[in-house]
C-alpha cells in the first residue's frame, strides 16, 4: 500500500471514532443531571446503538454493497448523521431525544463496516496491513475521551462534558467533516453490484445450521447471555464514577482502551496456552470481577478499585469478544465465515446489548431514589450544577429529607431553592408530597443510587453465565494454530 493511501485511511479511521467517543461516555451523566431522564429512560437511550447494530447490516448488505460506491455512501451517512447529532444539542424531552439519537446511530453504525470495507479494498494482505490502520480508531477513542475529560477540568469549561450538550456538537462537526473528507478517499465500487441478496444472507442466518453442534450452540447462548450484564458497564459506569467523585471521571475511562491495545498485543501468547474455552472463561470472569471492584469502590470510598476495574477492560473485551470472533472463524466452513461473523455480531452487539441496556436501566431505576431510600449522598460544591427537576436531599432538625427542585434563584450565592418535599410511600419508595419549602442551596446534596445492589446484580449475572459456560461447553480436541494478533476494536468500548 502506498504511504499516501495509508495516511488517508488512518485519518479516516481516526475521525470515525471521534464521532462515537465524543458522546457515548458522557451522555448518561448529561441525561441524568441536566435533562432529568429516569434511569429506565437512560437505559433505553443507550440501546439505540444496539438497535442500529441490528439494522445496519441490512442497509450495508442490501443497499450500500449493491448500488453505490462506498465512499459516497459514507459521505451521505455522515452528513445526515452529523445533522442529527447537532440537533441533539437542542432536544430536551425523552421521546424526541430517543428518536433523534436513534436516527443518528442508524446513520453511524453502518459506517463502521463501510470504513473497514474501504480499507480492505486498498490492501493486498489485510491481516498484516489492517491492524496498523484500525488501531487509529482505538487511539482516537482514547484521545477524544481524555481530551473532553481534560477540558472539563479547566476553570473556564468546568463540567463542560456533563452539563452541556457540547459533546454532541463535537460529534456533529466531526461527522460532517468526515462526510466531506470521504469524497477524497480512494474509489471503492459496490462489491455486490448486480447480485441477488436476501435478508437471510445479509444477517448471516445461514450460520444457524452451525447450532446443530452442541459446543457452538452453548457458545452462542453464553455469548448472548454475557452481553446482558456487561452492558451495565457502558450505560452505568460513567454515571457511577461521577457519583463517587472519581477525578476526571470521563477521561479515566480511556484507561480501558489503553489496556485493550496492550492485551491485543499479548493475546496470541495467552491463546496458545489457554485455548478457546479458558480464554472465553477468563474474559467472563473479568467482567464479574470488575463489577465486584466497583462494588468495593462504592462501599470503601477508595478510588483504586474503580481504576483497576477500568483497566480490566482490556481482558474483558479482548479475551471474550476477540476470542469469540476467532472461534467463530475456526468453526465456520470457509464459504460461511463472513456470514458466521455477521451472525455472532447480531447476537452480541445487537440482541445481547439491546437486552442488556434495557435491563440495566430498569435495575438502576429499582435501586435509585425515589424507588428506594438512598444510603449515600454527594455534596454539590458548585450550586450552578443544579437544574429544576433534580432530586435532592438535606438535613433539618436531625432528620434527613428528600425532594425535587422546583425553582432555583437567579443568583446562587447564599440563596435558597424551592423544593417539593417527597414523602415515604410504603413499599413504593417515595412520592411527591404537598409541602414546598425554601431550602438553602448550600445545604442540598445529591442522593446516590444503591450502586452496591446494582453492581452485585451485574457481577452475579456475569459469574452465573461463566459457571454455565464452563460446566457445559466442550472445546474441540483438535489443536488450533496460534492466531495472529487481532486488531484493536473499540466497537463496544
Amino acid at each position: 500500500m502506498k504511504p499516501s493511501i495509508r495516511i488517508r485511511l488512518s485519518v479516516m479511521m481516526f475521525l470515525e471514532y471521534v464521532i462515537w467517543a465524543s458522546w457515548y461516555v458522557t451522555m448518561g451523566r448529561y441525561l441524568e443531571n441536566v435533562l432529568n431522564f429516569s434511569k429506565e429512560q437512560i437505559g433505553l437511550v443507550y440501546n439505540t446503538t444496539a438497535v442500529a447494530a441490528i439494522i445496519s447490516p441490512i442497509f450495508v448488505g442490501m443497499v450500500a454493497d449493491r448500488f453505490f460506491s462506498t465512499e459516497k455512501v459514507l459521505c451521505a451517512a455522515h452528513l445526515l448523521g452529523g445533522a442529527f447529532a447537532l440537533l441533539l444539542t437542542r432536544v430536551e424531552t425523552f421521546g424526541v431525544f430517543y428518536a433523534v439519537l436513534l436516527a443518528h446511530t442508524l446513520c453511524y453504525m453502518p459506517t463502521l463496516a463501510l470504513t473497514n470495507s474501504i480499507s480492505f479494498h486498498q490492501m493486498k494482505d489485510p491481516s498484516k496491513e489492517f491492524p496498523s490502520i484500525r488501531v487509529l480508531g482505538t487511539i482516537s477513542w482514547i484521545v477524544t475521551v481524555w481530551g473532553i475529560g481534560q477540558l472539563a477540568q479547566t476553570d473556564a469549561l468546568k463540567e463542560f462534558d456533563v452539563r452541556t450538550p457540547a459533546p454532541f456538537a463535537i460529534a456533529g462537526v466531526a461527522s460532517i467533516l468526515l462526510a466531506f473528507y470521504s469524497l477524497t478517499l480512494p474509489h471503492t465500487p459496490p462489491k455486490a453490484k448486480g447480485q441477488k441478496v436476501s435478508l437471510w444472507d445479509v444477517l448471516g442466518l445461514d450460520a444457524l445450521r452451525m447450532l446443530r453442534e452442541p459446543s457452538f450452540a452453548v457458545f452462542i447462548l453464553s455469548a448472548f447471555l454475557i452481553c446482558i450484564p456487561l452492558s451495565f458497564y457502558f450505560s452505568l459506569a460513567p454515571i457511577c464514577f461521577g457519583d463517587l467523585g472519581l477525578p476526571n471521571a470521563t477521561g479515566a475511562t480511556s484507561y480501558g482502551q489503553m489496556s485493550e491495545i496492550f492485551f491485543m498485543l499479548v493475546m496470541p501468547w495467552f491463546f496458545a496456552r489457554l485455548g478457546v474455552k479458558w480464554m472465553l472463561g477468563v474474559g467472563m470472569l473479568s467482567w464479574g470481577l470488575r463489577y465486584l471492584l466497583f462494588l468495593l469502590g462504592y462501599e470503601s470510598g477508595a478510588f483504586w478499585p474503580l481504576y483497576v476495574g477500568i483497566v480490566l477492560h482490556g481482558i474483558c473485551y479482548d479475551f471474550f469478544f476477540v476470542t469469540a470472533y476467532i472461534y467463530t472463524d475456526q468453526k465456520a466452513p470457509e464459504a460461511m465465515r463472513a456470514k458466521a461473523q455477521g451472525f455472532i455480531a447480531l447476537v452480541t452487539l445487537g440482541l445481547g446489548m439491546l437486552a442488556g441496556t434495557t435491563l440495566s436501566g430498569k435495575v438502576s431505576g429499582w435501586y435509585s431514589f425515589p424507588a428506594v431510600t438512598p444510603e449515600k449522598s454527594k455534596p454539590v460544591a458548585d450550586a450552578s450544577a443544579w437544574v429544576p427537576g433534580n432530586y435532592v436531599m438535606w438535613r433539618a432538625d436531625g432528620e434527613t429529607r428528600f425532594g425535587a427542585l422546583e425553582a432555583l434563584p437567579e443568583t446562587n450565592a447564599g440563596e435558597t431553592a424551592r423544593v417539593r418535599v417527597y414523602v415515604p410511600a410504603g413499599d413504593r419508595g417515595y412520592e411527591p408530597g404537598e409541602e414546598v419549602l425554601e431550602v438553602p442551596l448550600n445545604a442540598l446534596e445529591k442522593p446516590l443510587p444503591r450502586w452496591d445492589s446494582i453492581w452485585k446484580i451485574a457481577a452475579y449475572g456475569a459469574l452465573a453465565v461463566l459457571m454455565l459456560f464452563v460446566a457445559v461447553f466442550r472445546e474441540p480436541k483438535a489443536k488450533t494454530a496460534e492466531p495472529a494478533a487481532p486488531t484493536a476494536d473499540a466497537t463496544t468500548t
